[in-house]
């Protein structure tokens, strides 16, 4: 894989990652059941077994997308230099691209703070990434490139697996199978393409 190939891969596993969050990851006959990425957080909250906290992963993790294509593309833009106005325009995405796991103001004002904490917290990681990338650039390429193949990783698994947690308990409620939607597949393939970019860039660098 040449430069020119690693690039586009991970332009293109960046844009499927943003795609695969706005799709439908819980399909339904009735549109007004059918939720993207954006929105399956926060509709399944109201499910009895997560109230209850019967399902092991919390509901976070469907914010993870955001929060880790957010960290990426900060770690990418790292060896990038300070004074040019790409360099912060593509720090400024990634920080905008964390703000769709932002928790409502409703949610904020009226709920407690387990409900949101978390998801606030992650977006200012982003942010002092994206602040940091001046200081990050002066460490060992490797360490980034490797930082991303975790990120990836996290951003591929953990939200597949939130997903197929909860979807017993959608299945007792809708009383009908429940397949996973476009996005939950396009999440999982945008994350392993940067998982493949990073992994064969560590392969061909030297220590």
């Amino acid at each position: 894989m040449n430069i020119r190939q690693s690039r586009f891969l991970f332009s293109a596993g960046c844009t499927v990652i943003l795609a695969g969050y706005l799709m439908v990851w819980l399909p339904h006959e009735s549109a007004g059941l059918s939720f993207i990425g954006v929105e399956i957080g926060e509709w399944v909250k109201f499910l009895p077994q997560v109230q209850a906290g019967q399902i092991t992963p919390g509901r976070d993790l469907f914010y993870l997308p955001p929060i880790t294509l957010g960290l990426i593309i900060a770690l990418f833009t790292s060896g990038w230099p300070n004074r040019q106005g790409t360099t912060w325009l593509m720090r400024g995405l990634a920080v905008l691209v964390s703000l769709l796991a932002f928790p409502s103001i409703d949610a904020i004002r009226f709920e407690p703070a387990s409900e949101w904490l978390l998801r606030l917290l992650m977006i200012g990681l982003v942010i002092v990434v994206a602040l940091a990338s001046s200081v990050i650039s002066r460490l060992d390429r490797r360490i980034i490139w490797a930082t991303i193949v975790l990120i990836a990783l996290f951003g591929c698994l953990l939200p597949s697996w939130t997903f197929f947690a909860v979807r017993p308990a959608v299945v007792e409620l809708f009383r009908a199978p429940v397949r996973p939607g476009s996005g939950v597949w396009l999440n999982a393939t945008g994350h392993l393409l940067i998982l493949a970019v990073a992994v064969n860039i560590l392969r061909r660098k030297p220590a």
